[in-house]
Parts: structure tokens; C-alpha cells; sequence
């Protein structure tokens, strides 16, 4: 089967997952919300006793907590894993270049998925739910095209063959997705647990802003600085080849076993999943408390990356200001944080452990800044490399 004939059969299997989306989470959501009708919910209990503040708090907060039950998040995990086992199954595991269109019509589908699961917790939990998964969703999904832009710097360093790059993908983005649930997991915890972690967090956005800020316009270099110390490690434990033998990650050589550049390039983007999850949850906990909403607008935001890869192409190195967006955007939702630890102050030695009256930023006016950033970084990359591109041609 050749690449024109995978795409025509992608696209007919798309065509069918578009018109069965609707009557398919119709369906599961109905099976999910009789099921859960007949459990009990899930809650998180806190020790009035060991921690009465803490309790205090969360009895407060319960009320107007989303409270998704074990059913439901299970029932989302199995969708969103089932998700990507098709992109598995029906894409990655025949060796293409995806086309164009194949790559358009897919985009277009994870994204109509992601905006029309934000109408579900419209639905279920109500506006204010709603534009926080928005806001998350919009600042993860910022967050992995800068994402894409390191994995194309490492695909490149390690030359991974085109028809190849699907697999090591999507095995990326996966590696992405679980480290990012270990580390929702770690700071819904640590939330839960400690109030002065908000601070933590919103003091270690502002310092990662500084960082892209002051990185901006040399991303490649340090990426690739950053590639060659990984890679430099790994060869030290293990043999390594070379040479590529098709897609796999170790083969044997003179009766050895050797690991492939394809190995490589894998344990060096799943080091840099690590490092931008460090980024990415602290900033998605500056929008929302709802640990179901920071694993849904992640999932969402990393499903449709694969595509997105070879629809933007050579779009992305026409982003010259994403990094100081992203750095905009990261300095706010820092700030957004620590205002939100001070109004709501526990540490003794801050106004003698009393809350301190400072403005609170909104959902909305969240929304909205992150939106606008990111809509004038786009625009002002693409006329700066347009009016470069001219200068050049004259």
C-alpha cells in the first residue's frame, strides 16, 4: 500500500469518525452517568483533627468543587487512551509521510474533539469550569507547539528518517502525557497539602519567563547543547550504532546488542518532556484547582501535536517571538498565582498569617491575556519573517 492509498483510507475512516463523534459520546457519557449514579463518589477527605485549617478550607471549597467521580474519570482516561491507540493502529504503524490534507483533516478533528469536550464541562459543570478548561487548553496547547519546535530541533540532530518520525512522535507525545499525569498527581498533593505552594509555583513561572526571555531568539543552540550533553550519557552505559536499521530501538550487531539513533532520539525527548512539564503544570494550576481539568486540557492539547507537526512544517521556524509570548504568558499566571496566595495567606511570617487584600484576576481576563498574547506574537512573527524574507529577495 502506497502513501496515496493510506491517505485515501485515512481520510475515509476520518470522514466516518466525524459523523460517529456525536452519537459516540453521547452514548459513552450516558453509560458513564448511569453508572455513576449507581456508585459512590469518589471524595478526598482531609483529618479535621491533623490539619483543621486545611479542613476548614476544603468544606468551604467542596461546594463549588467539579466532585468528578471515579467512574467518570475512568471512563475519560479509557476514551483519551483509546484515542490515541487508534492514531496508533490506523496511522503510525504503517510507515508514511502524512500528506498535507491528511494532516489538515486530522488537526481540524483533535481540535473540534478538544472544543467540544470543553462544551461537556459547559454542560455538566457550568461556565465557570468551562473557561477554565478553555484557558488551560489554549496555554497547554501554546505550550506544546513550543514543544514541537524541540522536537523538530532533535529529529533533525538525529537525522530520524520522514517516514519514521510518526513513530517517535507519538511515543514522545505519550511519554509527554505520563509524565505530565505523575506530576498533576504530585501537585494536586501538594495543593491539597501545603497552602504556601502557590507561591513555590508562581515564583518558579516568573523565573522560568526570565529564562525564555533571556534564551529567546537562540533556542536552537541551547536545545542542541542540551542534546549533545544527554546523548554524551547515554553512550557512556550504553553501545550505540550509528546507523538506523528501519524503526527499531536496539538490534543486534557482530552478535551484540546496540541501541539505534532511534533510541536515542527517544530517551532525549523524553528528557525534555520532563523539563516541560516542570513548565506546563505549575502553569495550568494558575488557572484552575480541578485536577481533572489540568489532565483534560493536557490530553487534549498533546493529541493533536503529531499532525500538527507536519501541517505547520517550516511554520514553525517562522515563529521567531512564540518563545517571548510564552514567556509573557508565564510571567502572568505567575503573578496570578502569588496574588492568589496572598489573598488567600496562611505562611505567618506574611502579614502575620492573615490574608492580604490584593486584586484577583479572573477567569475571563485570564482567557483573554493569554489569547491576546499569543494572537500578537503570531502576527508579529509572521510579518517580521515576511518583511525579512522581502529584504533578503532585494
Amino acid at each position: 500500500m502506497n502513501a496515496s492509498q493510506i491517505s485515501g483510507v485515512s481520510e475515509n475512516v476520518l470522514r466516518h469518525a466525524i459523523r460517529s463523534v456525536p452519537r459516540c459520546a453521547s452514548r459513552i457519557w450516558s453509560v458513564a452517568t448511569r453508572i455513576d449514579a449507581s456508585l459512590p463518589k469518589w471524595e478526598f477527605t482531609i483529618n479535621s483533627r491533623r490539619n483543621p485549617v486545611a479542613a476548614h478550607q476544603a468544606a468551604i471549597c467542596r461546594s463549588d468543587a467539579m466532585n468528578v467521580s471515579g467512574t467518570v474519570w475512568a471512563v475519560t482516561v479509557v476514551v483519551i487512551l483509546g484515542l490515541f491507540a487508534f492514531d496508533l493502529v490506523f496511522h503510525v504503524r504503517r510507515a508514511h509521510e502524512p500528506t498535507f490534507r491528511e494532516s489538515a483533516l486530522w488537526s481540524a478533528l483533535y481540535l473540534g474533539l478538544a472544543f467540544g469536550f470543553g462544551l461537556v464541562v459547559l454542560w455538566q459543570w457550568g461556565a465557570g469550569f468551562a473557561g477554565e478548561y478553555y484557558a488551560g487548553f489554549v496555554t497547554e496547547w501554546a505550550l506544546s507547539v513550543d514543544n514541537l519546535f524541540v522536537f523538530t530541533i532533535i529529529m533533525g540532530g538525529f537525522a530520524v528518517p520522514r517516514e519514521h518520525q510518526q513513530k517517535v512522535l507519538l511515543i514522545g507525545i505519550l511519554m509527554a502525557l505520563g509524565m505530565r499525569a505523575v506530576f498533576i498527581a504530585l501537585g494536586a498533593a501538594a495543593i491539597n497539602t501545603f497552602a504556601w505552594v502557590f507561591y513555590l509555583f508562581g515564583l518558579f513561572l516568573v523565573w522560568t519567563a526570565i529564562g525564555l526571555l533571556r534564551s529567546g531568539g537562540h533556542e536552537r543552540e541551547v536545545e542542541e547543547q542540551r542534546e549533545n550533553r544527554i546523548v554524551r550519557v547515554v553512550r557512556r552505559f550504553v553501545p550505540t550504532t550509528g546507523r538506523y536499521h528501519g524503526a527499531r530501538l536496539v538490534t543486534r550487531i557482530d552478535g551484540k546488542r546496540v541501541a539505534t539513533p532511534m533510541l536515542l532520539a527517544l530517551v532525549t525527548i523524553g528528557f525534555t518532556d520532563i523539563l516541560f512539564a516542570l513548565d506546563s503544570i505549575p502553569a495550568i494550576y494558575g488557572l484552575t484547582r480541578e485536577p481533572y481539568i489540568v489532565f483534560t486540557a493536557n490530553a487534549f492539547a498533546l493529541m493533536g501535536l503529531r499532525q500538527l507537526y507536519f501541517l505547520i512544517g517550516g511554520l514553525l521556524d517562522r515563529l521567531v517571538y512564540l518563545s517571548y509570548g510564552l514567556s509573557i504568558v508565564l510571567a502572568f499566571i505567575g503573578v496570578k498565582l502569588v496574588l492568589h496566595a496572598l489573598h488567600e495567606n496562611e505562611v505567618p511570617f506574611i502579614n502575620g498569617g492573615e490574608p492580604v487584600a490584593v486584586p484577583v484576576v479572573s477567569t475571563g481576563v485570564s482567557l483573554a491575556v493569554i489569547a491576546a498574547v499569543l494572537i500578537v506574537t503570531t502576527v508579529a512573527s509572521l510579518l517580521k519573517t515576511r518583511r525579512d524574507a522581502r529584504r533578503a529577495g532585494r
